[in-house]
């Protein structure tokens, strides 16, 4: 019996062939789990945005009709009545901007103002900073 070394060439190159189609094969596999993954966290992305949004617009009013209670059960008159009358509107207003705008209107207004004022910015950064690390230290 002689050696073939034609035929053994044959052997490796179909053994390597396999190996290569396994290969692909795999990394086919591989691509498609990936991207299910990926649609998957943008769908849970997305719907944790639309009930973030949609919180958003609850909290406005709900704060819109604290407003009207404090209206309805206030004093009407004197210094009190004006406290409550001036938390009322304040609460009133507020809410009707988180309800017409979002968080994504929120977040944008924020920006504005960060750019058009930076170094206050930058500081009530660090206070906030400072205020969170002295009560997460006590």
């Amino acid at each position: 019996m002689a050696n073939n070394p034609s035929g053994s060439r044959q052997r490796d190159e179909g053994v390597t062939a396999r190996a290569q189609d396994a290969a692909g094969n795999v990394m086919d596999k591989a691509k498609q789990v990936a991207s299910n993954v990926a649609d998957k966290a943008r769908d849970v992305a997305s719907s944790v945005g639309d009930r973030a949004e949609s919180a958003t617009h609850s909290v406005g009013s709900g704060m819109q009709s604290l407003a009207g209670t404090i209206r309805d059960k206030a004093p009407s008159g004197g210094v009190l009545g004006g406290a409550a009358s001036g938390v009322a509107s304040a609460l009133d207003s507020s809410g009707r901007y988180l309800e017409e705008q979002g968080l994504s209107g929120v977040a944008e207004d924020m920006t504005t103002l960060i750019r058009r004022h930076p170094i206050p910015a930058v500081l009530i950064g660090v206070g906030l900073g400072f205020l969170l690390a002295r009560m997460t230290r006590s």
